[in-house]
């Protein structure tokens, strides 16, 4: 019997050896071809580099390339509507007390579908002011880049106050230039940042007010009834949720957050 064992442990042992052998063999497939392909599609040219040597040239551009899809999914989650949605869905998971329901991945979700929805006119303006007329071969990569930020650097606009947007030109020692368009995404993308927080943080405070009046209505209803060793949250978190569901609540913050973007 013990040697069944031991020889059904080393069968385990081995089978587990060959699943991990083939799992990293795909992986470095996967990421060897993600890769080549993108250096296909990326020229060096594009990137505006120069090398002597092909070879060293080369993987300066794979570094160059796999840093820009590292960063890509931050860089456009800072330049649309996900920070405002993401900040006030987790304000409201606090004030209602829930802790861990829904959970993050529930939030962040959602906040993506609402980004997507939100920003679709914009896509829709990129795809068709850029996107189509360079596979179409009209306009040069250049022109295309120049089309597609316009109407990015629109939207972050209207939802930029201008006493951030100030702030980050004296920070940078910049005078104001005379139109928007001439303003730089090293201004525009951390000024709207700045305000994007400023306007979730103000739509979490009225959020908070009638789960607070909750709160102090059930401790004082407790301290009258002498049950002070009774947590009041214990007796609060079922009236909150059912005062959340009688008002329709996740409706009203959605409503909202997609209108405070008009």
């Amino acid at each position: 019997m013990q040697q069944l064992m031991i020889k059904s442990k080393k069968k385990s042992s081995r089978n587990k050896k060959i699943v991990i052998t083939l799992a990293l063999s795909i992986l470095f497939t996967l990421v060897f071809g993600l890769t080549a392909y993108a250096v296909n599609i990326y020229p060096l040219d594009m990137l505006g580099i120069e090398s002597e040597s092909e070879q060293m040239a080369t993987t300066v551009q794979i570094l160059l390339i796999l840093t820009v899809l590292s960063l890509a999914p931050s860089i456009l989650i800072m330049m649309t509507s996900f920070t405002r949605i993401v900040v006030v869905l987790s304000f409201l998971r606090n004030a209602i007390g829930t802790q861990q329901a829904p959970p993050n991945q529930v939030i962040i979700g959602l906040s993506l579908f609402l980004t997507f929805f939100i920003m679709t006119p914009v896509i829709t303006e990129v795809k068709t002011t850029a996107y189509d007329p360079y596979m179409a071969s009209e306009i040069t990569q250049q022109e295309a880049f120049d089309a597609a930020k316009k109407p990015i650097r629109e939207f972050m606009l209207r939802q930029t106050y201008s006493k951030d947007l100030n702030l980050f030109l004296e920070i940078s020692g910049k005078d104001a230039p005379e139109t928007y368009d001439e303003l730089g995404f090293d201004v525009v993308i951390p000024a709207f940042m700045i305000s994007e927080l400023k306007r979730a943080f103000q739509i979490g405070f009225f959020i908070y007010i009638p789960f607070i009046v909750i709160d102090m209505i059930v401790a004082s209803t407790l301290m009258s009834m002498g049950m002070m060793m009774m947590p009041p949250t214990m007796i609060a978190l079922p009236f909150k949720l059912l005062l959340f569901v009688l008002v329709d609540g996740w409706g009203l913050v959605i409503k909202t957050l997609i209108t405070s973007f008009g």
